[in-house]
């Protein structure tokens, strides 16, 4: 329902007018809402254009483009798996009592649209920097909770806000380029040796991207939120309506194994296990988190939080029902991978940027084509396989820091992710919402972030 403007002042119906960033999002938002396909729709589509491009640009057959996506198809399979049990995991493990309690508390600071996208902004970021599932399943979470608050809030903002957060992973603890080149006997090890994560996240060029776009981003989606109350999407309340905590009746019988199913001494043991080895890995390995450790911290400390058995079987089974999309899409990533890899594709690209670059300039450049080559391959560990063998000789020979590179691969990783729909699926699916809802939005996240990290990749 529109508002009455008839007895608005010609003051107050001034500032209710959307600033240039709230329009430029709106009209990026009506181009995504009628022209971007559904995300599986879109893995088609760059699996055709992937196909085709190896045919015209490194002159390979059909039948070799058909073989190099036979033979990638299954090459995520492993990914996959961890994926869906990342999201399983952390999901359930925000549907406990404590953590949903808080989570509930933290959304209820929020009283305005304002105050919304800020919030929601803010814990994405900062989820993400501990680990980019965290981030995703927080995001999604935190969006749907104060959207329940907040009834006034435009929805597709304030979850493309949430995505946006996720913009700044790669600056974090799970950084893959960052963490593998830190892990020993890496595959580079004899052309760059062990670079330590003090030379590549915890150095000036990465804090200053990370910072800057920390205390930065959040104000930058306060603005893509309409002021027009007219243009806001809002959300039917009864489609938030999921209740965040795992709600279960015991059994009335004394049977054992009732009394099993009832007893939280299973689930503590569980989670003690896992505690003990837990620790024992940090103490080893430092800091140190890959998908199988963020998978098994998520399961540990489900299993402490949730009362018992049944309890936790509920959370996984809520948690659960929006993973087929995982399984669906991710081998026709897989399948754009082993055709971008095989036919030289990948590295056709690269050498585009490498070969224009200077010394003062590869780190731009890097950056840029990691960004293009993530539309392709939207796994920063993927791609840093498929782009370092390129960009690694390269700079070693003009005489730039290994870092510089390595960072710059990760962050062009993470920057196109604002319009590549792979790794929006686990969030949209917890917020009820399709790509096309947010994707016009998160392209101002693109363009800001853009130009923050060139800035810093030319500069540091």
């Amino acid at each position: 329902m529109k508002p009455n403007l008839q007895n608005e002042s010609p003051k107050s119906s001034l500032n209710n007018q959307n600033n240039i960033v709230a329009k430029v999002g709106l009209f990026f938002a009506k181009i995504a809402e009628r022209w971007l396909p559904d995300a599986f729709v879109f893995a088609v589509l760059l699996t055709v254009i992937t196909f085709l491009g190896g045919m015209f640009i490194t002159d390979k057959s059909p039948v070799d483009m058909a073989i190099y996506w036979g033979d990638g198809f299954w090459g995520l399979l492993t990914f996959t798996a961890q994926i869906i049990t990342t999201f399983i995991m952390s999901y359930a493990l925000a549907l406990t009592k404590p953590v949903s309690k808080t989570l509930e508390s933290i959304a209820g600071i929020c009283k305005t649209p304002t105050s919304a996208i800020l919030l929601v902004t803010f814990t994405s970021l900062f989820a993400s920097l501990i680990s980019w599932a965290f981030g995703l399943v927080v995001a999604g979470i935190i969006a749907k909770l104060v959207a329940k608050k907040v009834r006034d809030v435009d929805y597709r903002v304030l979850v493309a806000a949430g995505y946006s957060g996720f913009v700044i992973w790669e600056g974090g603890l799970s950084s893959s380029p960052a963490l593998f080149v830190a892990t020993k006997d890496h595959v580079f090890q004899d052309k760059i040796g062990i670079i330590p994560t003090s030379e590549t996240l915890f150095s000036p060029l990465n804090l200053a991207i990370v910072i800057i776009t920390f205390f930065t981003l959040p104000f930058i989606m306060k603005l893509v939120h309409p002021k027009r109350k007219e243009d806001r999407f809002i959300i039917d309340q009864k489609l938030l309506e999921d209740k965040i905590e795992v709600d279960t009746k015991d059994s009335e019988t004394n049977y054992l194994n009732d009394k099993l199913e009832k007893s939280r001494l299973i689930t503590v043991f569980g989670g003690l296990l896992g505690l003990s080895y837990l620790i024992n890995h940090f103490v080893k390995n430092g800091f140190s988190l890959d998908l199988n450790t963020v998978n098994l911290i998520f399961l540990t400390f489900a299993l402490l939080l949730y009362g018992n058995v049944r309890d936790l079987g509920k959370g996984i089974l809520k948690a659960s029902g929006s993973v087929g999309q995982f399984a669906l899409q991710y081998p026709f990533y897989a399948g754009i991978m082993g055709m971008m890899g095989a036919s030289g594709l990948a590295l056709w690209i690269s050498d585009l940027f490498t070969d224009i670059s200077t010394s003062n300039t590869l780190p731009l450049f890097t950056f840029w084509a990691a960004g293009l080559l993530n539309m392709f391959i939207p796994s920063g560990g993927g791609q840093w396989a498929v782009q370092a063998p390129m960009i690694i000789p390269a700079a070693l020979e003009m005489g730039v820091e290994p870092a510089k590179v390595v960072m710059a691969v990760a962050w062009g990783d993470a920057w196109t992710n604002m319009i590549q729909p792979f790794w929006a699926i686990p969030l949209l699916a917890i917020a009820g919402l399709k790509i096309r809802d947010i994707m016009g939005f998160t392209v101002i996240t693109l363009v800001y972030t853009g130009i923050i990290i060139s800035v810093c990749m030319y500069i540091f």
